[in-house]
């Protein structure tokens, strides 16, 4: 198995804009590293849901 050498966690609004972003990331080399995670933020007026996903990129 390659060694990482870098990590990145992508966090946004969910909406195609984060989908796009993870797309372009992986298109670049990157590859997904666990599950996608989905907060919902009840407290804010809006209720607001926050996704999120590790990248890492290895040698």
């Amino acid at each position: 198995m390659k060694d990482i050498i870098e990590y990145k966690l992508l966090t946004g609004k969910d909406n195609s804009e984060f989908c796009n972003r993870v797309t372009e990331f992986l298109n670049d080399g990157w590859e997904l590293y666990g599950s996608p995670f989905i907060n919902i933020d009840h407290l804010a007026i809006r209720k607001t849901t926050i996704v999120g996903q590790a990248i890492v990129k290895r040698k």
